[in-house]
């Protein structure tokens, strides 16, 4: 924290001193959306205040907003299930069924189904 900065200060005076130290604080107006991308799915901040803090070349984001975390999508193809089909020789419905039970593991499915 900076000396003499307590819960009132004003923001001028707060820019000034983070001035002086080389900090420069820029805010990107009208963002509209933040999508974040992870293995697990995708968390999107909606109507987002995005600010950019610059120091000693390091650029910092902070992002406040509504957010909302969407799972990732289990992708199942055509070629999956048919694959699944020639297998084991079930309909595709359980073809389906059983890579989706098994994450997309084709390896899985075919052995849940010949068993």
């Amino acid at each position: 924290m900076f000396p003499g900065m307590g819960r009132g200060m004003n923001p001028k005076k707060m820019q000034g001193m983070m001035k002086q130290l080389g900090i420069d604080m820029v805010e990107i107006e009208n963002a509209e959306q933040v999508i974040i991308k992870t293995t697990d799915g995708d968390i999107i901040i909606e109507n987002p205040s995005v600010s950019i803090m610059r120091a000693q070349g390091v650029d910092t984001y902070q992002i406040n907003g509504n957010v909302k975390k969407v799972p990732k999508a289990l992708a199942i193809t055509e070629e999956d299930i048919r694959l699944v089909c020639e297998q084991t020789g079930v309909s595709e419905e359980k073809a389906r069924e059983a890579l989706k039970a098994s994450n997309g593991d084709l390896a899985e499915a075919i052995l849940s189904l010949a068993s």
